[in-house]
């Protein structure tokens, strides 16, 4: 008992002096001693946290903001939300306020006139010297003995600094020699926090910065980077030479693959792919495992391109598959055309993009004829290459194993195509037969070994006749154009199109331009061959993430330019075509349907002008009241909605046009002159 008694009789006085805070009230003056209340006792009033607007409200355009009623303030705050996400941390707040304040709260105004080349110099000036005041002010608090004193014991919330172009947060941690600084919190790359840090450093001299003032992670600091150096590149990028680099000396080349449904062009590509080394063994053999029990096992090889579930199923390619493969001495991007007549739509989009094209024919008896005679792809897909202009190209005849590789069933072919491509365009020094088994493998990568062929043919295998290819002359000096090809929602901000550029070059960070909507957007990223790049250029299909656009706004079709050098976007023009083989003569008000590079759109022929010589171009008659298969004449189409075109003579590549009535192709075209 004698120790409860002790406990009982303790005087706590003693002990605390005066310095149990438990249950008093802390304005009582006797509770605890200025010094220590000083030293311990963290207090708001003594030392603000500062937020993001409250720093507005303080900087040198605060007399703006006094002005302002409450209902302008939420708007001038509104607005300024939305030019941060666009601009990002490049301007400084006060210039965003003048320019909001000028265009009295009109956003796209606003940004119209920040975004002007010469404005931009003056307003990278002023940043300078914002963030290198702001540096100084910053350096003096951070060392004074006070607040160094407050950081030991607390760690204090860091300020979102919005003059200059610095925006930090997280907590500010005492570092060596009285410099202090920030540890960012972790977000995905490419947010502000990281574009403005990595922005600060590019601004500001190396002799300014002090040794410990800032740090930024390095998975953060990567793309920023890429972005800003984009900047620098534009002037000075010389894009010929950064081609060649960039490609190990290799040429690129956009090669389609087209012929009659069932000829075997999937499986002769996928064969051709595993070859190569382009598809693991792990892969081919889980395909043929799944085929097998499909009950489709020769269809392999095809099923590396056609990925779907219902081409698989159908053992048809219904929409263009494309990939990548190298060759000796060129970069070749791949694109798979369906041969299915339901799906020739799909395939104009796919030859459109081409440069060179593989016309496969299936050499067994009966097949080719099927596809040669009238109704057949093979003809059709042949017109439709030259057309859209593809000069050159490899046939390949396949299944020949089926045949026993007979010398007299590959003259029979070569003799009937033969005729048949020179009569479509195709000069015979751009055109080359190749025997080949896409199933076997034979002559695809390495000339065949087998005797029944080598005895007769001594040529090329079809991997040698695509390296043996001219690549065209690309457009980069003309102004830059892409046509969209596929629209689609991405993670993260903005999203996705992609496509192939036609003319040009872009690089991460420029302004384009979208017609026929005629709205203004940023290219935030560009991935080439599931890559992410800094810059793109003429020939290369590539994806763009971009924001400050909606993405309803966007069709397939539509063409992204410059906005110094736009598209024009109409609904009448006037163009030459030569018209096919057709059983029903073209008059005034024909309906037919206009596919031009990835557009697929209705379309009215308004007048029939005159129709014109072959060889000449010379009218022969005016004002025809009708036109007949093979004639070549000058027309007038009108569109149901706007289409961004080109003219033949400044654009070959978007200067070209296809006209379909009732499921089969009756016309190509080039545009001669653009009406409204």
């Amino acid at each position: 008992m004698a120790r409860h008694r002790n406990v009982r009789g303790y005087n706590y006085d003693e002990d605390f002096e005066d310095d149990d805070l438990y249950g008093q009230s802390v304005e009582d003056d006797y509770c605890i001693s200025p010094s220590t209340a000083a030293q311990f006792i963290y207090s708001q009033r003594d030392k603000p946290v500062e937020y993001d607007y409250e720093d507005l409200k303080g900087s040198s355009s605060s007399h703006l903001n006094h002005q302002l009623s409450e209902m302008d303030q939420a708007r001038l705050y509104s607005c300024l939300d939305h030019m941060r996400e666009i601009l990002g941390g490049t301007v400084s707040d006060d210039i965003l306020i003048e320019a909001i304040l000028k265009n009295k709260f009109d956003v796209q105004k606003a940004l119209s006139m920040i975004l002007e080349q010469d404005n931009v110099q003056k307003l990278k000036d002023q940043s300078e010297r914002a963030v290198a005041t702001g540096k100084i002010a910053k350096g003096k608090s951070v060392g004074s003995q006070s607040s160094r004193s407050e950081c030991e014991i607390v760690p204090k919330v860091a300020k979102m600094t919005v003059s200059g172009k610095k925006q930090t947060m997280g907590f500010e941690v005492p570092g060596e020699n009285g410099h202090s600084f920030h540890t960012p919190q972790k977000g995905p790359p490419g947010e502000n926090n990281g574009i403005m840090s990595s922005d600060v450093l590019d601004t500001v001299p190396k002799s300014a910065l002090p040794p410990h003032s800032i740090q930024v992670p390095e998975e953060q600091n990567a793309t920023p980077t890429a972005v800003k150096k984009s900047g620098k590149l534009k002037q000075q990028i010389d894009v010929k030479v950064e081609l060649e680099k960039r490609q190990g000396g290799k040429q690129l080349l956009n090669l389609v693959v087209i012929g009659h449904v069932d000829a075997g062009k999937s499986t002769l590509m996928g064969h051709l792919l595993y070859l190569l080394g382009n598809v693991n063994k792990r892969t081919m053999h889980k395909y043929e495992q799944e085929s097998k029990k499909a009950g489709k096992a020769s269809f392999a090889y095809a099923w590396v391109l056609d990925e779907t579930g219902e081409e698989r199923e159908r053992g048809v390619t219904m929409d263009v598959g494309m990939t990548k493969f190298e060759t000796a001495t060129k970069v070749i991007t791949l694109m798979d055309a369906p041969g299915h007549k339901d799906f020739i739509p799909n395939m104009i989009t796919g030859a459109a993009q081409a440069d060179v094209a593989v016309l496969v024919v299936d050499a067994s008896r009966g097949e080719f004829e099927a596809g040669f005679e009238t109704g057949g792809q093979t003809r059709e897909h042949g017109l439709l290459v030259r057309s859209l202009g593809v000069t050159q190209l490899a046939v390949a005849i396949n299944k020949m194993d089926q045949v026993n590789w007979q010398q007299e069933r590959f003259q029979e072919i070569t003799g009937k195509l033969g005729q048949f491509l020179k009569q479509a365009g195709f000069k015979e020094s751009d055109v080359a037969f190749i025997p080949t088994s896409g199933l076997s493998g034979e002559n695809l990568i390495t000339r065949s070994q087998s005797s029944e062929l080598t005895k007769w043919y001594k040529g090329l295998c079809l991997l040698e006749q695509i390296d043996s290819f001219k690549p065209p002359q690309r457009s980069i000096d003309k102004p830059f154009r892409l046509c969209v090809s596929d629209v689609f929602k991405d993670q993260g901000s903005g999203f996705c199109v992609t496509g192939k550029i036609e003319a040009g070059y872009i690089q991460t960070g420029d302004r384009l331009l979208a017609m026929p909507p005629n709205e203004t957007c940023t290219a935030k990223g560009i991935t080439l061959h599931d890559e992410p790049v800094d810059w793109a250029a003429a020939g290369d299909h590539v994806s763009l993430t971009l924001v400050g656009m909606d993405i309803i706004k966007i069709n397939v079709g539509c063409i992204f330019c410059g906005p110094k050098e736009p598209i024009k976007a109409c609904t009448r023009f006037r163009a030459r075509i030569l018209i096919f083989n057709i059983e029903v003569p073209i008059t005034k008000g024909f309906p037919v349907l206009l596919h031009y590079q990835t557009v697929s759109e209705p379309a009215v022929i308004k007048r029939l002008i005159s129709i014109l010589s072959k060889s000449t171009a010379e009218v022969i008659k005016k004002k025809p009241k009708l036109l007949t298969k093979g004639q070549n004449a000058l027309v007038e189409i009108q569109t149901q909605r706007p289409v961004a075109l080109e003219l033949y003579k400044d654009f070959k590549e978007l200067g070209r046009f296809m006209l379909r009535y009732s499921g089969s192709t009756i016309a190509a075209g080039v545009v001669t002159e653009i009406k409204e």
